[in-house]
């Protein structure tokens, strides 16, 4: 073969390749715009809320120790969440009635949005970690409803979600899913379970946990996280809690951020709202986390 015929092969078959290429990523970056308007069909039964001061204030103790505070904050009003330079900046809305969509929400509406991840116009919420939520049993997430009802009006602004390139291209090509492709949307909630140190209340519990650590909680890359994120722990037996021979260590790493050896753990763990869960759960969820699974 001449040497000028084999550039000519050559320059053939990288412009071939850069237009796969092309093909490809605008095709993912098309779909995950497709995907970002999808209806979702979670059909939900309406569940009554609360008023009594006791579930309201079950309400506030799990909107305080399960995440909820970390992107909608302390009082509800929304808060910065992500704003990256590559382009990624996500920024929670205000859940409070000053948001005009959520003043207009059923209790459906709410039920949707927390255990489904699906807004009441039927698209998906995006970075909502609905999987997180989605086995809460009834009384519980009509005590959280109820006290999220009951907070004073914020700011009233909307959520701001905006995916680089890149991130929308993978959005498409499924590596990265949001929670309402997680969530079986036709599985009954969880029945209602006694808050009791036992390791069948502590497998409930860490149902907040899988949004990070996977569903069957063996950790890993966090998909659609920033890149300077650290892979989650594997959270099994022989995994991460070895280091916790003993539960009062464990609630210590909890409350504290740090390992029993005095290392901190990584500083992307929600140490503001795990440390908050009461005595009951963290025992509860070490025997479930420390047993054989």
């Amino acid at each position: 073969m001449d040497i000028a015929r084999f550039f000519r092969i050559a320059s053939s078959a990288s412009i071939a390749f850069v237009i796969v290429v092309v093909v490809a990523v605008g095709g993912t970056y098309w779909w995950g715009g497709r995907k970002l308007v999808r209806k979702v069909d979670a059909s939900v039964p309406p569940v009554a809320l609360p008023t009594d001061a006791a579930a309201i204030a079950h309400g506030k103790y799990l909107y305080e120790s399960r995440g909820c505070t970390i992107c909608h904050g302390a009082r509800g009003a929304g808060k910065q969440v992500f704003d990256e330079p590559n382009g990624l900046r996500v920024r929670a809305p205000d859940i409070t009635a000053a948001n005009p969509d959520v003043a207009k929400f059923r209790p459906e509406d709410w039920d949707r949005a927390i255990r489904h991840g699906v807004a009441p116009s039927g698209r998906p919420l995006l970075v909502m970690p609905s999987e997180d939520y989605n086995r809460l049993s009834d009384d519980d997430f009509g005590a959280l409803v109820a006290y999220v009802r009951g907070l004073p009006p914020g700011n009233g602004q909307p959520a701001e979600i905006v995916f680089p390139w890149f991130v929308q291209g993978l959005y498409g090509a499924g590596v990265i899913r949001d929670a309402a492709e997680k969530i079986d949307h036709g599985l009954p909630s969880s029945p209602p379970i006694a808050a009791t140190v036992s390791a069948a209340y502590g497998k409930y519990v860490a149902n907040a946990c899988i949004g990070c650590h996977g569903a069957d909680l063996r950790g890993g890359n966090i998909p659609g996280a920033p890149p300077d994120w650290p892979p989650a722990a594997d959270l099994r037996q022989d995994g991460a809690m070895k280091r916790y021979a003993q539960p009062d260590q464990f609630l210590a790493m909890m409350r504290t951020g740090k390992r029993p050896d005095g290392t901190d753990v990584s500083r992307v763990m929600p140490f503001t709202a795990l440390g908050k869960m009461n005595d009951t759960d963290l025992n509860a969820l070490y025997l479930y986390l420390a047993s054989p699974r």
